[in-house]
């Protein structure tokens, strides 16, 4: 008798879980066009442990031609004007800079790496750590496609 009910909640288990409306998911926008924003350059102090910023405005075009993506906008002293591929996943993107220096430390900062991001549609927000004390933010716009 007990095996009967059991299998008997079994069935009927399945038959709600097979009757349940399944809905649709639409996959992920994946940021592609131009857009426009802040870059901040964070370094953590350790004796007070307050952050020094530095911020530029920039612009991030990303496609998928010869060359994906392309910085550009306030470039003269804090981000460097750059470009070259990039590859996304459901939340990372990895930029690889061809205009990066292959030796050496540059001194303005390069699109190069992995960034964790989040995309709306409109919103993009890109975020690295490059140490415990570093980070890179990018809090851009879609301005064009």
């Amino acid at each position: 008798m007990k095996h009967r009910l059991l299998y008997l909640l079994i069935l009927l288990m399945a038959l709600g879980f097979g009757c349940k409306k399944l809905t649709y998911v639409p996959p992920l926008a994946q940021p592609v066009g131009t857009f426009s924003g802040k870059f901040a350059y964070l370094h953590r102090n350790n004796d007070n442990l307050a952050y020094d910023t530095l911020q530029a405005n920039v612009t991030l075009k990303l496609t998928s031609t010869d060359a994906p993506f392309k910085v550009t906008g306030d470039t003269s002293t804090v981000h460097a004007g750059s470009f070259g591929t990039y590859a996304i996943n459901s939340s990372i993107l990895v930029f690889t800079d061809k205009t990066m220096p292959p030796v050496g430390t540059p001194a303005k900062k390069h699109l190069s790496g992995t960034y964790l991001y989040s995309y709306d549609g409109s919103n993009l927000k890109m975020l690295a750590y490059s140490s415990d004390t570093l980070r890179y933010e990018y809090d851009l716009t879609k301005t064009a496609n």
